[in-house]
């Protein structure tokens, strides 16, 4: 009996995570079963003389570190970006917009939706607003047609992952705090006091090729399929002919902009993110904003508000001008400062205008209350990873891991193989968020000191986190699909239709892999420098 108690006692560690991947596949609340699994083995490892509970008194400090970590302000303003986004119908003209852009070219309704998955990747980040969006709006169309219910569920499913890999991301914003807390990790370990941070702008660097690559890839894929399989993507002009239907006709100025207005969007995040002019804070503020403005005009050109439209259109304007003067350095400069306070004024109006005519609508307010919901539920996870992290340490677990992942055959390629398997795997059953809080405190301070580069790993990690949307049977895009799509689209349809996108998505993580500088080639040039902190 005492030897099963010393047994237990020195494998502690191991049956917490045991534990803790049980609880998660029964189905319980996420942030509830970090917490929860964590005290239970703190009281089983104090009983066992192998836990010190004066540990637990760090948790309220990590607390706080936690609340005052400026990175994870971003969060809510990213989702509630899209969120807006999404609500108005923007992200739906401009499905409709690129549709009839290329509704002459073979497969142009599938390219029209793989670059309507990247923009709206790049202006808000959520996916299964996307998904569900673009599922809504284009899947009917497709499939109206003439289009492979296969290939179309695939393409939406694929391309609404892109929010995933795309800045901004959720994913990269949660992956730069666990990455830059596993290098700190890492060098506190090796008797170094401090590290190089890893910046939510330094991951947002290192996301933009590979996920350009993933875009040019499931284009390539649909060009393909046009050319070797042209029954199953016909263009529009070739569906109208077939069955004498008039082509899908749009005004100049309604299409640009449905275009030009989420393209000025992502430019102006993005770019301000990159070019070290804002911090992804800042930044996400300025996409909330131009995401408010857009919404509210696209609302009072649909209502006929011309008053409406009028004073949402100046205050985007006056917005324009003070981030153009801010950007340029002319904001601080003499004779310039009133220019630039009166552009702000004209804008706060513009900004009120549009957030009552949002919400009247009723926009604004569901907006709000998802925001709300979602954000809740990713800091009660954060919050209870911290205390999880605390015991799972003091239980000797990340020594455990170390030597575990140091032991593998081919030292850090065959420790980062069995990382990038095992974070596959846990896909399949796990959300993104699940296994951001969970698998990369544990496993990323081992492979730092193994020698990887934190960007690369982080950006590495979050292409494997993308596929794990995508994986049949328990994918959480082709959930979003399954319950937006028409019973005439089989279950059975969407699972083959993701696994070719799947493919390229293992072959985009293996090109990764091969050639480290696409994720770090960017952050080198030192284009963020002095972003996200």
């Amino acid at each position: 009996m005492d030897g099963l108690v010393l047994l237990v006692a020195d494998h502690l560690h191991v049956l917490m995570l045991v534990g803790l991947l049980g609880a998660l596949l029964l189905g319980y609340p996420v942030g509830l079963t970090l917490g929860g699994v964590a005290l239970v083995f703190a009281g089983l490892g104090t009983w066992l003389c192998v836990f010190d509970p004066a540990r637990l008194s760090n948790f309220p400090l990590r607390v706080v570190e936690l609340m005052n970590n400026s990175q994870l302000y971003a969060i809510p303003l990213f989702v509630l970006m899209g969120v807006v986004l999404e609500r108005s119908r923007v992200a739906e003209d401009l499905i409709k917009g690129l549709g009839v852009l290329l509704a002459r070219v073979r497969g142009g309704v599938g390219l029209a939706i793989v670059l309507v998955g990247a923009m709206l990747a790049a202006s808000t980040g959520v996916v299964g607003a996307t998904v569900v969006t673009m599922t809504l709006i284009a899947l009917p169309s497709m499939l109206a047609q003439g289009y492979s219910p296969r290939l179309a569920s695939g393409v939406i499913a694929a391309s609404g992952t892109l929010g995933q890999i795309i800045p901004p991301s959720i994913v990269l914003i949660l992956l730069a705090d666990a990455i830059s807390n596993a290098n700190q990790a890492a060098s506190f370990s090796q008797g170094q006091l401090a590290s190089a941070a890893v910046s939510v702008g330094d991951l947002f660097a290192g996301a933009i090729l590979p996920g350009m690559m993933l875009v040019g890839f499931y284009l390539l894929w649909v060009l393909g399929q046009a050319v070797f399989n042209p029954r199953a993507c016909p263009s529009a002009q070739d569906h109208a002919a077939a069955t004498n239907a008039p082509e899908a006709v749009v005004s100049p100025a309604r299409l640009a902009m449905a275009l030009i207005g989420p393209l000025a969007l992502v430019v102006a995040v993005l770019g301000s993110i990159l070019g070290g002019i804002a911090t992804p804070t800042e930044a996400a503020s300025v996409g909330v904003a131009g995401a408010l403005f857009l919404a509210g005009l696209r609302v009072s050109l649909e209502r006929g508000d011309r008053l409406g439209v009028l004073a949402v259109a100046v205050g985007l304007a006056g917005l324009a001008v003070a981030c153009a003067l801010a950007g340029s350095g002319l904001a601080r400069a003499s004779g310039w400062g009133g220019v630039t306070g009166l552009a702000c004024a004209v804008a706060l109006g513009g900004l009120a205008v549009a957030s009552w005519i949002l919400w009247r609508e009723g926009a604004l307010r569901t907006g709000l209350k998802s925001t709300a919901e979602i954000t809740a539920m990713v800091f009660l996870i954060l919050i209870a990873a911290q205390l999880f992290s605390i015991v799972f340490r003091e239980l000797g677990g990340d020594a455990y891991i170390a030597c575990l992942l140091s032991q593998i055959p081919g030292g850090l390629v065959g420790a980062m193989l069995a990382v990038m398997a095992v974070m596959f795997v846990l896909g399949f059953f796990l959300d993104f968020i699940e296994i951001t809080s969970v698998v990369v405190p544990i496993v990323a301070p081992a492979l730092i000191l193994m020698g990887a580069d934190p960007i690369w790993l982080g950006v590495m990690m979050a292409v494997n986190l993308q596929t794990s949307f995508l994986t049949p049977p328990f994918g959480f895009a082709l959930f979003y699909l399954r319950g937006a799509a028409p019973p005439s689209v089989s279950t059975l349809d969407i699972w083959k239709g993701a696994v070719p996108f799947v493919a390229l998505q293992v072959l985009a993580l293996v090109l990764l892999a091969l050639f480290p500088a696409l994720a770090t080639w960017l952050p080198s040039l030192g284009a963020t420098a002095g972003a996200g902190s």
